[in-house]
């Protein structure tokens, strides 16, 4: 029976699951791999669908009854945080496209804009620049990649969450967790 297994296609994830998913360790079952915008993992992993799973650190008050919190494979970082990205002359910011409730980009979004007033709105990862760029959100919350290609899209950094999250704490940001199911491995979720 398959491991199943749900990561981002960020290469973050795929760097650190390559081995277990290309059948390179001796002795390891073969794995079912999902890959998934870290929004659906988060959601994914609250009705307890995977065996292993690559969540955001904001999600695991929600996560610990189902997983357990694995000691590596996770992400901690400085200078890689998400950014909050408008178009170029944007002055007022009232919409905002974020890549989840229960993600870690939020959650650094939330602290950073206390006393603000924002409108959200929960959009995969990989349509948050070009909704932007479209004029469809005043500003967008990114992640991965897009922390390096926005200006691809026309447009400018706001505000550098993990440098705010930095400067404030002094601490590496927490990105994102890898989990297993308590109670240990039973291959696929039904119907999965």
């Amino acid at each position: 029976m398959a491991l199943s297994l749900a990561i981002s296609p960020c290469p973050n994830d795929t760097f650190v699951f390559h081995a277990l998913v290309h059948g390179l360790v001796p002795g390891a079952p073969p794995v079912d791999v999902t890959y998934a915008d870290v929004d659906v993992t988060n959601t994914a992993a609250e009705k307890g669908e995977y065996d292993l799973v690559k969540v955001s650190y904001a999600a695991l008050p929600w996560l610990l009854d189902k997983y357990e919190l694995l000691p590596c494979g996770g992400a901690l970082g400085r200078g890689c945080g998400p950014l909050v990205v408008t178009r170029e002359g944007q002055s007022e910011v009232k919409t905002v496209a974020i890549p989840g409730e229960r993600t870690t980009a939020y959650l650094l979004f939330r602290r950073w804009a206390e006393g603000r007033e924002f409108e959200t709105e929960v959009v995969p990862f990989h349509e948050i620049m070009p909704g932007v760029a479209a004029g469809r959100f005043d500003a967008g919350l990114v992640i991965h990649e897009a922390r390096f290609t926005y200006p691809r899209h026309g447009l400018t950094a706001l505000q550098d969450l993990g440098e705010w999250w930095e400067a404030k704490t002094g601490l590496p940001i927490p990105l994102g967790a890898i989990l297993a199911r308590r109670g240990g491995w039973v291959g696929p979720a039904p119907g999965g």
